[in-house]
């Protein structure tokens, strides 16, 4: 029988200690935990390797051979790259840099919700009742995870666990809910239509932290927009609002005689009547007592508040806003100019309209703090109409006002002999109200301009404001049938007869 040099036998031990090192790693990663069962792979092969080259240093001058410098300048550089690739990939998961370059940032989060999330300062849990794991609601939560590491999300087969489902009241797969602050909300239910939705999210957890209900009542009896769906209806802003952890109701001063002190925000939107005296007197009184009040009033309206306006330095003018140069008609108003306000911040050049609009002129007050909402400076050539009777639109020298034109302004005023100090009351004056209503809220950001508006005057500067639902812009061509015949046979013959005939003057010169 053929023996085996003593040589030949280090040889095959050393071949057992990588295969040990190996076996060991594959385990310990595949597993996720590095217990003994790895541990007993990796140190007996460690130990042989590291004897393999003491043996080998003792016996043989095998570092001096140019084989082994070779080998251990090509081992040298795989270790580096190893390395170097094992850096890159924990730096990549320690720092996420992503960048969005679709024109809307759909996949980015709003401002509004990364100023939320990245202030959170208790941990909150998203729970998704649902077996499978949709990629694009992952994504979006994962992209909340990575603003703060107190918001965690998982994923629940409530199949696989009834008693969790139970728990939650789970009734039917894909409904999302969000814990916090010892509080439990239904975020919304997910199927294959309706995906998780930013908005939803966001306003949510705005609910679960703040902890705070806030009441918005709108005024009623004197022509004004209905609460429910409909032609005249604004029940989208009452929707939005509820979404945000308001409370909203009727309100009918002629018969309650004041305002409720649970109010924190009175809306009069298009109020097409005046307003009794004692009805007007009791707004008023809101507001010296710390009241929040958003007046919406249009052109051809009156609701006889001249003792209030006046207070604040506010003249409703009569005039009509004019923009010739609009698209859809000289009286609707287009706006992307705003002014600097928490309630306007993060609008940028975006557009909101407004059809039949008053200008809002204002005069000082001592006291009153003043600044410009909605200003019309896009459109140089705007004015205030004084004729609205005439068929045709003119500028007209002294009777007309040359724009730029303010739209909307919000107020502020210290409130004396308060119980609390730096109280103040806040007024928001918009010269248009069918902004709101259901057939214009979610055209561009009108919905953001009462969304942010009533926010403000409920007095939440903390909490983030409205968050603009995001859409992928239509880039398609509408080509005619002409057009898509003359492209069908320019890809099928124009541009291989072109190529063919490349080929063929580029074959004669080279024959």
């Amino acid at each position: 029988m053929k023996q085996i040099r003593p040589k030949k036998t280090w040889k095959l031990l050393f071949l057992l200690g990588p295969f040990l090192v190996s076996t060991g790693l594959v385990v310990g990663l595949i597993g996720g935990q590095w217990g003994i069962i790895p541990l007993l792979f990796l140190i007996p092969g460690i130990v042989i390797i590291i004897t393999w080259f003491i043996w080998q240093s003792q016996t043989t001058k095998w570092w001096a051979k140019r084989s082994t410098q070779a080998g251990t300048n090509a081992l040298l550089a795989t270790l580096a790259v190893l390395a170097i690739l094992g850096l890159i990939n924990f730096l990549g998961s320690r720092y996420h840099f992503r960048t969005d370059l679709t024109e809307a940032k759909l996949f980015s989060l709003a401002p509004q919700t990364l100023e939320l999330v990245k202030t959170l300062s208790q941990p909150v849990k998203v729970s998704i009742f649902d077996a499978t794991q949709n990629p694009q609601d992952r994504d979006l939560l994962e992209n909340y995870r990575r603003q703060n590491d107190k918001f965690q999300f998982e994923y629940i087969d409530p199949q696989a666990r009834p008693v969790l489902a139970r728990q939650f009241g789970v009734k039917q797969p894909g409904e999302v809910y969000l814990e916090g602050n010892q509080k439990r909300k239904l975020v919304q239910v997910v199927n294959q239509s309706d995906r998780l939705s930013e908005i939803l999210l966001t306003n949510r957890l705005e609910q679960v932290i703040s902890g705070k209900v806030n009441k918005a009542y709108f005024l009623q009896g004197h022509g004004e927009y209905q609460l429910t769906p409909g032609e005249n209806g604004i029940s989208f802003a009452v929707q939005a609002l509820n979404n945000k952890n308001f409370i909203t109701e009727p309100l009918n001063l002629a018969e309650q005689g004041k305002v409720p002190e649970d109010a924190n925000v009175i809306i009069i939107a298009g109020t097409k009547r005046a307003l009794f005296d004692n009805e007007a007197q009791a707004i008023q009184e809101y507001l010296k007592r710390g009241g929040n009040v958003f007046l919406m009033i249009d052109p051809d309206a009156n609701p006889k508040l001249d003792p209030l306006l006046n207070e604040w330095g506010i003249k409703l003018d009569n005039r009509l806003a004019v923009q010739p140069a609009s698209d859809y008609g000289p009286v609707v108003i287009i706006v992307t100019q705003y002014g600097n306000h928490p309630i306007t911040k993060d609008f940028g050049n975006n557009i909101s309209y407004y059809d039949l609009a008053r200008p809002i002129a204002t005069t000082p007050v001592n006291g009153v703090q003043s600044t410009p909402l909605l200003l019309t400076k896009s459109f140089p050539d705007s004015w205030a109409e004084s004729d609205q009777k005439s068929e045709k639109l003119e500028f007209n020298e002294g009777k007309d006002i040359k724009g730029p034109l303010n739209l909307g302004i919000a107020l502020t005023r210290k409130v004396s002999n308060a119980p609390t100090p730096n109280q103040e009351s806040r007024l928001v004056v918009i010269g248009n109200s069918n902004f709101v209503t259901d057939r214009l809220f979610e055209k561009q950001i009108n919905g953001d301009v009462f969304l942010n508006s009533v926010t403000w005057l409920s007095q939440q500067d903390q909490q983030p404001l409205s968050i603009r639902p995001k859409e992928a812009k239509n880039r398609r061509i509408n080509l005619s049938t002409a057009q898509a015949i003359l492209l069908q046979l320019s890809s099928l013959l124009v541009l291989p007869f072109l190529g063919f005939l490349s080929a063929g003057l580029l074959w004669w010169q080279r024959r």
